[in-house]
């Protein structure tokens, strides 16, 4: 088959400059040049931010083909992207209106201001805050090619050098106003799918060379920041250096044990405003970020317990109608009653917590439930406590949904754990269950 190229139609005046398009280069949906090409399992390549709304708008079909996908996954089509870059490069080298040598002029400064700016922020002595602020701008500019960006963060050395400012401790400590700009930049380089994975990495091995430091300044922004939006960016970041230093078990420990950190983080999921009112972006945040301390550090949890996460954890469950946040709640608050201080913190508001807890077993998904069914057997059932277990068997559909966990498709424990939890409701004389709150009549055959 034969690929027709396309070409951009142009006044006479300027018909010089005409380029012509592969039409290959082209997305199928949006008809414009790739900036991201990502591949379907049908093998059809589409830009990332229109297949990606095509997706998100329900689909399940592939556009080109109207074949159903077995699977939404979308693999970057490297070889297409660099095809294109190449084309592009020596698309502008040739119909630059100053000839090829201006068009390298102006190529050789458009790649070498973003290195300049990572060596103002390297300078001893200067405020980094401009040319940080610059730097996000530039990697979270979609119009700049993702092969530039890796070059910059790869062999320009720019995560290492922003997390340094993220580690700088005494006198050379950065201002909020720096330490948010650095946080910016890293989130950026995080956050995006250009970005490669051993990029990324170098992002956590910045901030894990003096984690306390970098776990210092990121509480620092949590607390200070300008607004919401960069507090939130620091908890994603400090959840990414604590997800990623794992093989570096002193990086990840000092950064789950800082008090700082945990300290702002609960406060994240905490009111907004005078009203109680809750972030829901925010408390998702924060919640992931402590689960990943949970995960992490089963020695922080004390901290976590004495810091107040327990009646967060719960005042957030009661809250918040997303199903990810709920699981994250029921994670943290699994955790916490590992600990003697963590079951009292609960058991003090058996009432409301217990509530909160069976309220979302089956609105969490499994990994929520099976975190409900562990925190209600730690408390009723290994420890015993009567408040707890009180709460429990009085709570309005308990009974049903342990019922529910019991023959589902959880874990051994999971059931073991639920199976005992149903001794806590009593059975009648003529085998009744007492607690089912369900509208159905059973029809007893003696």
């Amino acid at each position: 088959m034969v690929r027709k190229e396309t070409a951009m139609r142009l006044p006479p005046q300027h018909r010089g400059l005409e380029v012509k398009i592969p039409s290959f280069f082209r997305c199928p949906i949006s008809l414009d040049v790739m900036r991201s090409p990502v591949s379907l399992c049908t093998g059809v390549t589409y830009d990332r931010a229109s297949i990606q709304r095509w997706l998100d708008s329900g689909n399940t079909t592939c556009p080109a083909t109207m074949l159903p996908l077995p699977s939404t996954d979308l693999v970057p089509n490297l070889t297409l992207r660099s095809l294109i870059a190449h084309w592009a490069a020596s698309a502008a080298t040739c119909c630059s209106p100053t000839a090829a040598g201006g068009a390298s002029a102006a190529s050789s400064l458009r790649t070498a201001s973003p290195a300049s700016l990572v060596r103002q922020v390297a300078a001893s002595g200067a405020d980094p805050s401009p040319a940080l602020r610059e730097l996000a701008a530039y990697l979270s500019d979609d119009d700049v090619d993702d092969f530039e960006k890796n070059a910059l963060v790869g062999a320009g050395r720019a995560a290492e050098t922003v997390a340094s400012v993220l580690r700088r401790k005494g006198e050379e400590e950065a201002s909020v106003e720096g330490a948010e700009a650095a946080t910016r930049v890293l989130a950026a380089i995080v956050a995006s799918d250009g970005i490669d994975d051993a990029n990324k990495k170098r992002v956590a091995a910045g901030l894990a060379a003096d984690a306390p430091a970098a776990a210092a300044s990121l509480a620092r922004v949590m607390r200070g920041g300008s607004g919401l939006e960069a507090r939130v960016a620091a908890v994603r970041l400090a959840e990414f250096l604590l997800a990623n230093a794992a093989e570096e078990a002193r990086a990840a420990a000092a950064a789950a044990e800082s008090s700082d950190l945990v300290a702002e983080l609960i406060r994240l999921i905490g009111p907004v405003d005078e009203k109680g009112t809750l972030d829901g972006k925010a408390v998702e945040a924060g919640l992931s970020c402590l689960a990943a301390i949970c995960r992490s550090r089963r020695a922080a949890r004390g901290e976590m317990v004495r810091l107040g996460a327990v009646p967060a954890a719960v005042r957030a469950l009661r809250a918040t109608a997303d199903p990810g946040a709920s699981a994250k709640a029921l994670r943290v608050l699994e955790s916490a009653v590992g600990c003697a201080e963590g079951r009292a913190a609960l058991c003090e508001g058996a009432e409301e917590a217990v509530q909160a807890v069976v309220g979302k077993m089956m609105k969490a998904g499994r990994d929520g439930a099976e975190a409900a069914v562990a925190v209600l057997w730690a408390v009723c059932h290994r420890y015993r406590d009567r408040r707890a277990a009180d709460a429990a068997a009085a709570a309005e559909g308990g009974l049903t949904r342990l019922l529910v966990v019991v023959q589902s498709g959880c874990s051994p424990a999971a059931r073991q754990m639920a199976l005992e939890l149903l001794k806590m409701y009593r059975v009648n004389a003529k085998s009744c269950l007492a607690g089912y709150d369900s509208k159905t009549t059973h029809i007893m055959p003696f």
